[in-house]
């Protein structure tokens, strides 16, 4: 019979580890030692370690699985956290550090479940992944290393609610480029820097959609940069824009497209879609206005997202979560995890 595990006591072992993104090999290494020791059939799948990571450490999802057969659900969560490593401490009612409830709090509450089901019969998996805070690269390893799941539950910070919809990301690189002067003539010039406040101030008045039940787009100009000392017409300059999307992004490229015409180019090298999720009667929902590892996860299974904790404190120096949350969470995924195993 598989014993209950203490979802608090895992969790400070977690957090205990510093795995900022890039850096997981020692969590990782954890958890799959950890679930061997519970008589788990463990992969580890390697990830990709760019060279400008600057670390020689090799990177690893952990999937975790019956002995003999395929899972009929996954559960799954990321193990990287985002910088600094914040150390653990706690109090009466909460649990603080980095990780505590984004997402290794929610990976000791999977785990927990999991063996609850494990021992009542059920055939399921669990699945960690690298590098969800920077480019999804554990995703999109283990997406090519599906086991025929048909159900993923996915943990992110939800306050233990089931998500209705995940937002969508477009991250756009507005470039504009112009001519040196100095900047007592500035006829004599052509300022990249005036080109792109013309420009960004445009994306700022675009009407951006709005869906029913899920709310509006959102913009964020995040980082600017340009331009050579105050007394120089800049000749270069550029700034990171970022959309969370409700809906397909054809709309909102062109618009960005169309209020830089004239003053800057615009690239979109990342793009994250909107998702709309599977909710279950009895469950209170959410919408996250995030983005997750689920769409890069398309072949294990129909995605749900659930988990304890807040996303307004996650990636802050105060990240916490509520050890009753935590606690909760376990049979919340064991609930969940049996209606859809029922169906």
């Amino acid at each position: 019979m598989t014993s209950e595990v203490d979802v608090l006591a895992l969790t400070r072992e977690l957090v205990k580890i510093e795995s900022t993104t890039y850096n997981e090999a020692a969590v990782m290494e954890f958890v799959a030692g950890w679930l061997r020791a519970r008589d788990w059939a463990v992969e580890l799948m390697e990830v990709p370690q760019p060279t400008e990571s600057g670390i020689a450490a090799k990177r690893w999802n952990v999937y975790a699985g019956p002995q003999t057969g395929v899972p009929d659900l996954v559960l799954s969560t990321h193990l990287d956290t985002v910088p600094p490593y914040v150390a653990l401490r706690e109090d009466e009612e909460f649990l603080y550090g980095r990780g505590v409830c984004d997402a290794k709090g929610i990976a000791a509450a999977q785990i927990a479940a999991a063996e609850r089901l494990r021992a009542q019969g059920f055939a399921v998996g669990l699945l960690f992944v690298a590098g969800e805070e920077r480019d999804s690269a554990g995703a999109k390893v283990a997406n090519e290393q599906s086991k025929g799941s048909r159900w993923l539950i996915n943990g992110e910070p939800t306050d233990n609610r089931l998500a209705v919809a995940s937002k969508g990301a477009l991250r756009a690189v507005v470039r504009a480029t112009g001519r040196m002067a100095h900047s007592a003539y500035p006829e004599l010039g052509d300022s990249a820097v005036h080109k792109l406040v013309k420009a960004l101030g445009r994306m700022m008045e675009i009407p951006l959609p709005v869906t029913e039940d899920v709310g509006e787009s959102t913009l964020n100009i995040g980082q600017i940069a340009g331009g050579r000392a105050p007394n120089v017409i800049a000749d270069e300059a550029s700034a990171q824009v970022l959309v969370r999307l409700v809906g397909d992004s054809a709309e909102t490229r062109a618009a960005l497209e169309q209020a830089a015409a004239g003053s800057a180019e615009v690239e979109f090298p990342l793009e994250i879609p909107f998702v709309r999720l599977r909710t279950l009667e009895g469950f209170p929902t959410m919408v996250a206005k995030f983005t997750t590892d689920i769409p890069q996860l398309t072949k294990w299974g129909e995605p749900l997202l659930l988990g304890p904790g807040s996303i307004h404190v996650a990636h802050t120096p105060h990240e916490k979560i509520a050890k009753r949350e935590l606690v909760e969470a376990v049979g919340l995924y064991e609930s969940l995890a049996k209606r859809l195993l029922e169906k």
